[in-house]
């Protein structure tokens, strides 16, 4: 066996690697880091090669703190294919973070921070990690669009089947949406993150998220009475579609629109071939009505190890968990 780094500047072979694995993460495409250098900074895309095939896979992105302090984070990653033996996973992370370890030192990263899918044997990890506090959601819902729709609709709750039928009746609106509606989107978005206690992005964050290109992340509104009252933002990448972002009124909530609105991107998703629907995060005691709106639609639960610090500079580092620590308690 023969392994060695690369930095990954080819769009196509990036996404052609994560996009093949199964239940593909979009946070770890050529796209997300293209977005992540606008609204974060420096991005850096560093690959394994065996014999000069691609085995593993890392978007990295440097994230400034104050006093010029800075970490990297690697969003649902790396990406490693999960055929390899367990004696190749230690050479492959080995390698891998031996590398950012390097960078990290050029740059004045104190730590590397990453969620892994749930595919990792991390035990395989011959490093000392710290589990922290999850930044991607530890818990989703994943349905299975290879399922036919008649069965799709059989599995939900027969309370979801009824609200879609009642949105479509009293004449809800579905629209493909584009920047357009960024206002519209906004403003629902502002009324729910008020409501449902979450916490969202700045406005140019979502600006330019909407500017990526439509067939990788995509707006969808729901019209009703000339007012959009719900939209949603969505990803498309690999074999998996994801609800990112849903933002919904008060106002008319008695239509129902959230529902039809799910149901068509679902529906849109499956007609276009993608395998999974992932509705990216649920929580009972967190987000309850949320949750329950979620498994409303059914689909299989899937859970993930959790988000990890790999530490480069142990005296920040105790400095930095103090300050977080700090600041979560007022």
């Amino acid at each position: 066996m023969y392994m060695k780094i690369a930095y990954i500047k080819n769009k196509g072979q990036l996404n052609n690697f994560v996009g093949s694995r199964k239940m593909s993460q979009f946070l770890q495409s050529y796209e997300w880091g293209e977005f992540q250098e606008k609204v974060s900074g420096k991005v850096f895309r560093i690959g394994v090669e065996d014999e000069g095939k691609l085995v593993a896979a890392a978007t990295i992105i440097k994230k400034q703190l104050p006093m010029g302090k800075s970490y990297f984070y690697c969003p649902r990653g790396p990406i490693v294919n999960y055929q390899l033996t367990i004696n190749n996973y230690e050479s492959i992370f080995e390698n891998l973070f031996e590398e950012i370890k390097r960078i990290a030192k050029e740059e004045g990263a104190m730590f590397l921070r990453f969620d892994p899918p749930s595919a990792y044997k991390l035990k395989a990890i011959s490093y000392k990690l710290n589990k922290t506090i999850d930044v991607q959601p530890s818990k989703t819902l994943v349905l299975d669009l290879t399922k036919l729709e008649d069965d799709l609709l059989i599995n939900m709750r027969q309370k979801t089947r009824y609200n879609i039928r009642l949105a479509g009746k009293k004449g809800v609106k579905i629209i493909e949406a584009d920047i357009k509606y960024f206002d519209s989107f906004w403003k629902l978005l502002a009324e729910t993150t008020d409501r449902d206690k979450f916490r969202s992005h700045g406005q140019d964050y979502y600006t330019e998220m909407l500017k990526i290109n439509p067939n990788f992340i995509k707006l969808y509104v729901a019209e009703y009475e000339g007012k959009i009252i719900a939209a949603n933002i969505i990803s498309f990448f690999g074999d998996t579609v994801v609800y990112m972002h849903g933002a919904s009124s008060h106002e008319s909530r008695n239509v129902m629109a959230p529902y039809l609105l799910q149901w068509y991107v679902i529906r849109q998703s499956k007609a276009r071939g993608f395998k999974y629907y992932d509705f990216y995060g649920i929580d009972e005691k967190k987000w309850p009505g949320v949750t329950r709106f979620k498994k409303g639609f059914s689909g299989n639960e899937i859970d993930y190890p959790g988000t990890f610090d790999l530490i480069f500079d142990s005296g920040w580092y105790n400095i930095y968990k103090m300050v977080r620590r700090a600041r979560r308690t007022f």
